[in-house]
This record gives C-alpha cells, sequence and structure tokens, in this order.
C-alpha cells in the first residue's frame, strides 16, 4: 500500500509520501537509541513538564487535528476532535501519576533492604492502525515515554500526515529529539526492525494476521510486545434492563467511528421476551442514522477508511445473507463518489455458521435472539474474541454471574465498552495479550528489576 492521504469521501488523492530511504532509517534508530541513553537519567518532572505541554498542544489545535484525522481517514469531524481531547486527558493522567505509579516498591524478606524497581527497556516499536490515528498513538506513548523509554511509530499508511502531526507535537513540547520518532515505512520492513539489537519491545494494534506476524518476529528475537487485535464485542440485554438507555448506547456503541472500532459492540444478544422490542427500537434508530459528508456536524455516520474496506465488508454481508441472515436495514453499498456503507442490521443469523464468528469492521449489527442467560454467556464467549462485553441488568445475581463469567478483558454492566486512562485495557484470546494504560499498561515496557540488600 502506497504511503499516501486519499480522502476517503471522494476518493481524491491529497498526498503522497516517500518512505524512509535505509540510509534515513538507520540514522532514526541510531538517534533513538543515543537519545535513550541520555533521555533514560531524565527526572519524573521533567519528563512530566513535556507531558503536559504536549496535552496543552493538543487542546489548542484540537480541531486542526480532528480536521485531519477526518480527511485521512472519514471519521465524523465532532468524534475527532472528540479524539483529540482524550488524547490530552491520557496525556495528564501519566504525566501526574507516572511517578507515583513506577515508585519503588518495598518488600519484607530476610535482607536488610528489599525492594522493586522499575527501570525503562530502551527503544519500543509501536505499530499502531488508522481508525483512531491519534489516540492509539498516544495511549502507547504517554506511559512509554515517561517511563523513560523512547519511541519509534510506524503508523498505517493511509494515514501519515497524522503519523507526523503526532511527531510534531512531542517535538514542540520539548522532549529530546530522538524520544518520539515517526518511521514512514511499509509493513514489510517491521520484520527487519524487529530483528535489531536496539529495538527492546514492540506493541501492535490492528488484525489478527498483523498481530501474528509481529508475535512471530519478537519471538524470534526474544522481545516483549503487547497486542490488541480484532473484537466481535457481544451486546447483551436481560429483561430487567432499562431499554431505552439500553437502545440508545446500543446505536451508539455500533456506530463509533463508523463502525470501525475493535471494541465497538457488533452482537446483540437478547434475551427472553424484550428481544421484539428491543430489535424494532434498534431498526429504527438505525434507519433514522444519517449518512454522509464527516465534516458536517449532522452526520452521523461518514464513510469507511478505503474502498478495500468497503469491499470486504460487502463481502461479508452477502455472505451472511448466503448462510440465511435476513437484512432488515441496509446491506448494500450506497455507490456513488466514496466508501459509503449504510447503517445495517442483519437477524436470523445461525449461530453455528461462520458469519457468526466473524468480525465485522464497520456499520452492521448482528441481533440474535435467546431464551436464559446460560445462553446468552454461551453464545457470547463462542466466538474466537475476547475483547469487550457490554450487559444490561438490574439484577444483581446475574451482574455477578455476567462479570465472572464472559470470557473478555473488559466487561461494563449498563454501560458501552471504552477505553479510560484510568482502567486497563486489552483482551484475550484471539484478541491479543498485554494490557495498555492505567499501572498495568505502563508496566508493560519496564524492567520490574528486584533488589536484595544484606
Amino acid at each position: 500500500m502506497a504511503i499516501a492521504t486519499i480522502n476517503p469521501a471522494t476518493g481524491e488523492v491529497l498526498k503522497i509520501f516517500e518512505p524512509l530511504s535505509d540510509a534515513a532509517l538507520e540514522a532514526s534508530l541510531e538517534l533513538a537509541q543515543q537519545t535513550f541513553e541520555q533521555y533514560r537519567h531524565t527526572r519524573f518532572t521533567e519528563r512530566s513538564q513535556w507531558l503536559q505541554a504536549a496535552a496543552q498542544i493538543l487542546l489548542d489545535r484540537k480541531h486542526e487535528f480532528g480536521e485531519l484525522m477526518t480527511l485521512e481517514m472519514g471519521k465524523t469531524l465532532k468524534s475527532a476532535i472528540a479524539e483529540v481531547e482524550k488524547c490530552a486527558l491520557v496525556c495528564r493522567y501519566y504525566a501526574e501519576n507516572a511517578a507515583q505509579l513506577l515508585a519503588d516498591v518495598p518488600v519484607a524478606t530476610d535482607a536488610s533492604q528489599s525492594f522493586v524497581r522499575y527501570q525503562p527497556l530502551g527503544i519500543v516499536l509501536a505499530v499502531m492502525p488508522w481508525n483512531f490515528p491519534f489516540w492509539q498513538v498516544f495511549r502507547f506513548a504517554a506511559p512509554a515515554l515517561m517511563a523513560g523509554n523512547v519511541g519509534l511509530l510506524k503508523h498505517a499508511s493511509n494515514v501519515p500526515q497524522s503519523a507526523l502531526a503526532i511527531a510534531e507535537v512531542f517535538a514542540l513540547a520539548g522532549f529530546p529529539a530522538g524520544a518520539f520518532q515517526t518511521l514512514l515505512i511499509g509493513a514489510d520492513r517491521v520484520a527487519p526492525l524487529m530483528a535489531d539489537a536496539r529495538i527492546k519491545a514492540a506493541t501492535l494494534t490492528g488484525s489478527e494476521p498483523a498481530g501474528a506476524s509481529l508475535a512471530a518476529a519478537a519471538g524470534q528475537h526474544i522481545k516483549k510486545v503487547v497486542l490488541e487485535l480484532g473484537g466481535s464485542d457481544p451486546f447483551i440485554v436481560l429483561p430487567s434492563a432499562d431499554l431505552e438507555a439500553a437502545v440508545a448506547t446500543a446505536v451508539t456503541a455500533r456506530m463509533l467511528n463508523n463502525g470501525q472500532s475493535c471494541i465497538a459492540a457488533k452482537r446483540f444478544i437478547l434475551v427472553g421476551e424484550i428481544a421484539d422490542v428491543f430489535q424494532a427500537k434498534l431498526l429504527e434508530k438505525f434507519q433514522a442514522l444519517k449518512v454522509g459528508d464527516p465534516r458536517l456536524p449532522d452526520t452521523d455516520v461518514g464513510p469507511l477508511a478505503t474502498p478495500g474496506i468497503l469491499q470486504d465488508l460487502a463481502q461479508q454481508v452477502e455472505a451472511a445473507v448466503q448462510q440465511g441472515a435476513k437484512v432488515l436495514t441496509g446491506g448494500k453499498p450506497l455507490g456513488g463518489v466514496g466508501n459509503f456503507y449504510p447503517p445495517t442490521l442483519l437477524s436470523d443469523i445461525d449461530p453455528q455458521k461462520p458469519i457468526a464468528q466473524e468480525e465485522f469492521f464497520g456499520p452492521v449489527a448482528m441481533v440474535f435472539r435467546v431464551d436464559t442467560l446460560d445462553a446468552a454467556i454461551a453464545l457470547a464467549n463462542a466466538t474466537p474474541f475476547g475483547l469487550g462485553a457490554s450487559a444490561w441488568t438490574t439484577d444483581a445475581a446475574e451482574q455477578t454471574r455476567l462479570i465472572n463469567e464472559l470470557e473478555v478483558g473488559s466487561v461494563f454492566i449498563n454501560g458501552m465498552v471504552k477505553s479510560d486512562p484510568r482502567l486497563p485495557f486489552g483482551g484475550i484470546k484471539h484478541s491479543g495479550f498485554g494490557r495498555e494504560l492505567s499501572r498495568e499498561g505502563i508496566l508493560e515496557f519496564v524492567n520490574i528489576k528486584t533488589v536484595w540488600v544484606k
């Protein structure tokens, strides 16, 4: 794939970038290594000041950066601006809390002194996706930089201007020149980078194949890796739920980012007698959503990021229909200019069919009906993925079972699955391993060193 900005709403090629030469890539690696040798000794107060400055730059330029994301990958402008604000939030969280999170932890042993110390690893390579061009990067970079590591970003090839803008933010904030660098390179150069001894660890958010490839390269060279991959999150609604709140949240949870989110609700599992009412209300709200120019304030759903994603989604829906699914609304690309696909609701899906196991990365929802909580939990877990789950019930016993029995990294009761700097984020099974955010996230890329002194 060419490294280029292509407007997904119009198909217009706006800017093409030349990949880094081998010599330029080597220079970036050498700068990162040299910077780390000094940067690792900076004080938390210095790093905090730089990260607070980055947060302020993000807020001051949130409209500019939001417009850039909308231009490159098609998310609505209002959601793009909110994404920039969230990036400022994660910067401030780690600027204010990293020193405490990484403070020595005393441990009582037979020594006169023993404790755990957390120290940076070195260069961390981040392989990031296009769907949240700023947030995915900042939720890695903020803790990594506060821990004393330095970062190299290999961003998705369709958001190069966002990638360069992020590097500019860190530079303007005062971080040393090699503390964070954007590498405009193709995916074929990731494995050779993992073989370089200067790179100590890596993190990837993206598809299962991309995650498997990076994990294989990391394993070959015995390097730490964190993976946040796909999801087919269940959204379970039980009879005691507040249906109006559940339906309203369901629409937001599915259409977030034009449906292109790993933690979007994708499988709506309706239990018992509420199924008819919930499905009818959901259908009504889907049909009322406005698809169009993502820059306009009244647009609910913008274009998909690339023509390939549009084609893949259309083929998935066709396969679902061939396997017995019923299309209640939508179901076909809108045609014309741009990568537009309408909000689509599928019902009558056989859970045993292959399509029920797939992730739909776009504005397509699948509705399933079951009779009991046992059946709902079994269906929710009957997928290779395990990222998040949203469940709606006011029954305390049901809530306890859902929390304990759903095989996912996050369970949200009576709310939408979301990432929050204060809470660890990540999945299990094919959704990946390791955690981002919170204390668990900053500990992923440090040497957890045991110290024993007699």
